[in-house]
């Protein structure tokens, strides 16, 4: 979704409220609603308000995202103020860390709306882009910034390749064509200022491997595909599993393919290392099937946030310490057969879109209960189902190395009675691993996660 579309220049103000909802009704004096019958001002701000209690919309990074789903004609009417001390609301001291407040409202309509706030909380997240905005003192160049931030054409210094780099990019091609690699995958998050892959890869399904967005290519047209990956390891073959997995989710890799992946260490300049990677061979636990490495029911875009959360619970923990957690993604009604409650249901009562794993918002709910004994049950489609339940699947055989406890013997066990995929954090290691069918993959280790 293209953000920068829905900033209108006249909808970014400087906010001269004190208090959250002041700003709040600042922002909707701003949006046009003439043409919208159905839309009265009182009536947004009273649900945008109600929303608030339930659940903050502080994201962190001094943003406050405050949305909602209303009847309109157009798909979306976003409002942006800046608050240069602050908010008041009701007692709750992180507002006072408020410095911008981005108002989204959407068509209940609007494709991809979930999908849309991820994007937004993904950009917010980037430590770059936030000093870019700061950095424009003046409303009419933050107005520029903004725009330029959520267009992908934020103004970052390009790096231009040296001898060195240059050198390993067409040994790099020439590795892929004596191995009979169909890929090639670079490491975007090396370069700072973007990656000049120029026409190097020509012939090759060229695949980009990036923190959080595409601003770190300069020529999009170079690029077939672009996987974003969080990772907190510096060690690349943590981020290269997740990405091949992802990449077999989405069907951007085969079973059978072969790829050359081309990295360095994160803001390096320097790419430094070329590795071959056979799918069939690293994977061959999981591509037992060869077309099955997803349920039926399970959405990529599922299994990425899942693993995203994943990663974070298992090298940050909670408070300083380290929490274990079982995630079964797949037909809720199947594995609830074979599960039974520890404690009331969480999410009983909401909405879907607001118990949705896709929503950003969710993600502090999640690793909080992580905490609770017992697993989360999600839907193919993300919606948070329960947390807290026990599995007592069959007890399968399966092969397990010895260390691991009853949260991998779970997994194993219920991924094989049901048509599931499931993510284990240990507690005790922090490794990560997927289970699809009884059988394993670690996909973050516990050497990595202790050297990070």
């Amino acid at each position: 979704m293209r953000i920068d579309r829905y900033i209108a220049q006249s909808r970014v103000i400087d906010l001269v409220s004190t208090d959250f909802e002041s700003a709040l009704s600042e922002l909707l004096d701003v949006c046009d609603f003439s043409k919208e019958k159905s839309l009265t001002k009182k009536k947004l701000l009273n649900e945008l308000l109600e929303r608030e209690k339930q659940m903050t919309t502080y994201l962190g990074n001094g943003v406050c995202l405050p949305h909602a789903r209303v009847s309109m004609r157009r798909p979306y009417m976003i409002a942006v103020g800046r608050c240069a001390n602050g908010l008041k609301y009701d007692g709750q001291n992180e507002y006072q860390e408020i410095r911008y407040v981005f108002l989204l409202l959407a068509a209940k309509n609007a494709r991809s709306y979930l999908y849309g706030l991820a994007s937004l909380a993904r950009v917010f997240q980037d430590q770059a882009h936030m000093a870019q905005l700061e950095a424009a003192k003046e409303l009419p160049a933050f107005r520029k910034e903004l725009k330029a931030v959520f267009g992908g054409d934020a103004s970052k210094p390009k790096r231009k390749h040296n001898r060195f780099n240059n050198l390993i990019l067409k040994e790099a091609a020439k590795i892929a064509r004596g191995a009979n690699c169909t890929s090639v995958l670079v490491f975007g998050d090396t370069f700072g200022g973007g990656v000049e892959i120029g026409k190097i890869f020509t012939g090759f399904n060229t695949v980009l491997i990036a923190h959080a967005s595409t601003d770190s290519i300069t020529e999009h047209s170079e690029i077939d595909a672009v996987i974003p990956i969080r990772s907190y390891s510096n060690h690349r073959f943590s981020q290269l599993r997740s990405a091949v997995l992802i990449g077999l989710t989405r069907g951007i890799f085969g079973s059978h393919d072969r790829l050359c992946c081309v990295g360095g260490l994160p803001q390096s300049n320097q790419f430094d290392s070329i590795t071959v990677v056979d799918i069939e061979r690293e994977f061959q636990t999981m591509l037992m099937q060869k077309t099955d490495m997803l349920p039926a029911s399970v959405k990529p875009e599922v299994i990425e946030r899942v693993l995203a959360i994943a990663t974070e619970l298992a090298v940050e923990g909670r408070e300083g310490h380290p929490v274990g957690c079982l995630f079964a993604l797949g037909n809720a009604n199947k594995i609830s057969e074979y599960t039974k409650p520890l404690i009331l249901n969480p999410f009983y009562g909401y909405k879907d879109e607001d118990r949705n794993i896709l929503n950003p918002f969710m993600d502090e709910t999640v690793k909080e209960l992580s905490s609770i004994d017992g697993a989360f049950i999600i839907r193919g489609d993300g919606v948070l189902v329960s947390a807290g339940s026990l599995i007592h699947a069959p007890d399968y055989d399966h092969n397990l190395p010895s260390g691991l406890g009853s949260r991998h013997a779970a997994a194993a066990s219920i991924s094989q009675a049901v048509d599931c995929l499931c993510i284990v954090v240990s507690g005790s290691t922090g490794q990560v691993t997927l289970f699809r069918k009884g059988e394993m993959l670690p996909l973050i280790e516990k050497a990595l996660v202790r050297n990070s």
